[in-house]
This record gives C-alpha cells, sequence and structure tokens, in this order.
C-alpha cells in the first residue's frame, strides 16, 4: 500500500470507528491501555507550565491528561479525523478545559508549528498509522524545545515463545471479530493487526529514535511487548 493509499485508508478507518473508540480501546487492551499510560506520564514527569503537542490524539485522552499534569500549560491536540476531534472536543468541553488545550485537524508529517515550540510532543497509537515514520519523527524532533522529548506510545510486536504464537493469534484473528461482534466493524478491525506487520519492534523503534537525532533514548515493554513506550531527548543544541 503506497503512502496516498494508506492515509486514505487510515483516515476512513478511524472517522468510522470513532463514536465507539473509548469502548473498543478498553476492550481489546483489557483496559491495559489506561495502566500504560499512567506509566508514561510517570516516566515523562510534566511540571506546571510546560507545553505539549499530542498528535494522532484521537479521542483525546492522553491530551487531557497532558493539561492536567502542566497544570495550566498549553496543550495542543492534533488529529487528521474530525469525528474523532469531535468527540474529543466533547470531552475537553465537558471537563471545562477549553482555554487549555487547542485541537486542531491536521497531518503528523508536515506540522504547522515552529521550530522549538514544544517540552513534549506525544503520539499514542498513531504511529504505525502514518506512511512515513521517519518524517513523522524527525516533525516531532523539529518541533519539541531542545531538552525538550518525544514520548510514543504504541503496540509493538512480543519476542518469546509461546506467548507470541497466542498474541498474534488473539490480534490476527479474535481482534477483528471483537470489531464485527461489539461495533460491526470487521474489515476496520482488520486493519490494526495488518498495521503492526510493518511496524517496527522494541529495538527498531529505539533505533529510529536514535536516527533522527534523539538522545537519552529509553524504550520499555509492556506485557511481555505487547506495546511499548519509548522517550527521546532532544539535544540542547537543537541538533
Amino acid at each position: 500500500m503506497d503512502a496516498e493509499s494508506k492515509t486514505k485508508h487510515v483516515h476512513e478507518v478511524f472517522e468510522s470507528i470513532a463514536p465507539k473508540y473509548d469502548m473498543m480501546n478498553n476492550i481489546i487492551s483489557f483496559r491495559r491501555h489506561k495502566a500504560w499510560r499512567r506509566f508514561t506520564m510517570r516516566k515523562m514527569n510534566v511540571q506546571p507550565g510546560q507545553t505539549s503537542l499530542d498528535l494522532c490524539c484521537g479521542t483525546c485522552d492522553w491530551t487531557i491528561a497532558l493539561a492536567k499534569a502542566s497544570g495550566k500549560g498549553k496543550t495542543i491536540g492534533l488529529d487528521f479525523s474530525r469525528n474523532m476531534l469531535d468527540i474529543g472536543q466533547a470531552k475537553v468541553d465537558k471537563m471545562g478545559l477549553g482555554e487549555q488545550i487547542t485541537l486542531i485537524q491536521g497531518n503528523a508529517m508536515e506540522l504547522p508549528f515552529e521550530d522549538n515550540s514544544f517540552d513534549y510532543v506525544t503520539i499514542g497509537f498513531g504511529l504505525r498509522n502514518v506512511p512515513d515514520y521517519v518524517k513523522t519523527l524527525k516533525e516531532m524532533k523539529r518541533v519539541v524545545k531542545p531538552g525538550g522529548k518525544i514520548v510514543c506510545l504504541d503496540t509493538s510486536k512480543p519476542t518469546w515463545q509461546p506467548f507470541k504464537s497466542i498474541y498474534y493469534f488473539y490480534f490476527e484473528k479474535l481482534l477483528p471479530l471483537l470489531g464485527k461482534w461489539f461495533v460491526k466493524r470487521y474489515e476496520q478491525y482488520q486493519w490494526l493487526p495488518e498495521s503492526l506487520k510493518t511496524f517496527p519492534d522494541l529495538q527498531e523503534l529505539a533505533e529510529l529514535f536514535r536516527t533522527v537525532g534523539m538522545r537519552n533514548v529509553k524504550a520499555y515493554p509492556f506485557v511481555g511487548g505487547v506495546a511499548a513506550l519509548h522517550i527521546g531527548t532532544k539535544g540542547n543544541e537543537g541538533t
């Protein structure tokens, strides 16, 4: 699938599943995605007043967590799906965070921000959906401040048996059926295991972080490697 086709397909998938996205995340991950994000937030240690950009922000759970952690720090969520952003905006408004959080429809590979703009740039369960991982990481590095961090939380690839075989059976065979049963979306949830096939594993993604120039790269696997957190720091000289 070429870049244009992937972009179009992924956009259609997320526009379609937006109304049930939060529910299905809980089902698919057995609610573990919330614990993974809490762990990530502890590792990030966001301070009052710090600014964040949350890419592929979806329905904005991580965007909201970043805003709360920063007190009054400006937080921006960016996603290419208007339906996902509409659901996220409703959450933001309900929590009274409309003045602190700004949501933008845009492309993670072409960020509409100046260099060195944010203390943190995050992407949660979204990097594997973009056509060009390296281009996205380069953009994340560009807009984060010197000394700031880029953070990726995403699915990954278990390496040890027999857990690896069990996981792939679940992810490739059962997950699309869960989509069919719960939200009448079989083909859309076939995309998730397909997107993982070409996605870098734990060490490969850490190496991509280093390739784009990030320093002190840390990688943390979850539950035998079904998901992983990667954090890299931008050099103080901005390179």
